[in-house]
This record gives structure tokens, C-alpha cells and sequence, in this order.
């Protein structure tokens, strides 16, 4: 099994990335987002996960990170997709939505071939890991990150957008906790 965008390294940062299955845009709504806030939250809190950025996006998110508890990474990604899927599912259901039946539909068809019983399928298979190896590439994926709602037109600014830590680069308060890396 190949290894290339795995974190494999317990001791490093990663820049990972998470996407839903089939870009379906599960996070329009504000308490999607807050729904991964709170579950990012619980993670630094409980599971050690430190975060130096992130960016929510409405089908993906991006994190500069390190497991820094008894938890490695995988682990963390892994409880973590794991959670949020049923609480997504559960914030569907429970809230007014256009596209109820068909997301609940899509994520129902996404685990037809799947292996282990499951109904709802929401995060695509893994998560993508680039290990943090260098300033240039940090500084990369950090102006990456914050740049993504800029680039689809949601903000004009990345600091604008709530739900980065563009925020907390920019001297504003965020809505995650992150340590602000001195690389710019």
C-alpha cells in the first residue's frame, strides 16, 4: 500500500485535507461548520490534535497540523470522519434542506461497495497527508489554504472568511484555536 499521502511520521505536521464523497457541497450551511468546529475542537481537546491552520470550504477542508497527544494522526483523522459523518447525516435530517432526500440518497448510494456495514457513506475513502517537510512548503500551503474561499469568490479578503484561521493570521480572533506559525 502506498504511502505517499499518508501521515506516516507521529513526530510531524501535516497538511491534510478531507473531502466529501463526490464534492457533494455538505457545508453551505452555517451549522455544518460549526458542527466541524466543534468536532475540531473536541480533537485539540481530547485528542491532542494541534492546529496552525484550516480552512472549511463547502465540500472539503484543509488543516496544517500535529497530533501531539497519545493519539497519531490517523487515529485522530479516522474518529474524527467518523463522528462527523453521523452528525452530518443527523444535521440533514433534522434541518430544513432542498436537497435532503437526494444527498441522503447519494451518501446511501456511496456504500454499495463498500466492505463493512455502513448506511451513510459522507467523507471520500482516507484523507490526503503532505508531511510539512520545509518553510517554502509550509508558507505554501498556508497562503493555499487561506487563499481557497478567495479564489471561489466567497470573500475578497482571506481573512474575511469565518470559518479560516486567515483570521487569526490576520490579528482577528478565529473560531478555532490555532498556533500561528511565524513563517510569513
Amino acid at each position: 500500500m502506498s504511502t505517499k499521502y499518508k501521515a506516516t511520521q507521529s513526530d510531524a505536521g501535516y497538511f491534510v485535507t478531507l473531502t466529501t464523497v463526490g464534492w457533494v457541497d455538505v457545508f453551505t450551511r452555517p451549522q455544518q461548520k460549526d458542527m466541524l468546529i466543534k468536532n475540531l475542537q473536541f480533537c485539540q481537546k481530547q485528542k491532542g490534535l494541534e492546529i496552525y491552520a484550516y480552512c472549511i470550504m463547502s465540500n472539503h477542508f484543509h488543516m496544517l497540523c500535529k497530533a501531539i497527544g497519545d493519539f497519531s494522526l490517523p487515529e485522530i483523522m479516522r474518529d474524527f470522519k467518523k463522528f462527523t459523518s453521523k452528525e452530518v447525516i443527523k444535521n440533514i435530517e433534522a434541518e430544513p434542506e432542498s436537497r435532503r432526500d437526494w444527498m441522503l440518497k447519494y451518501f446511501e448510494d456511496s456504500c454499495y461497495r463498500l466492505k463493512r456495514n455502513q448506511q451513510y457513506k459522507v467523507w471520500q475513502d482516507g484523507y490526503h497527508a503532505e508531511l510539512l517537510f520545509s518553510h517554502k512548503f509550509i508558507l505554501q500551503k498556508l497562503k493555499y489554504t487561506h487563499n481557497n474561499p478567495v479564489k471561489e469568490r466567497i470573500v475578497a479578503e482571506p481573512e474575511d472568511y469565518i470559518y479560516s484561521s486567515a483570521r487569526d493570521y490576520a490579528g482577528l480572533k478565529g473560531e478555532l484555536e490555532v498556533v500561528v506559525l511565524d513563517v510569513i
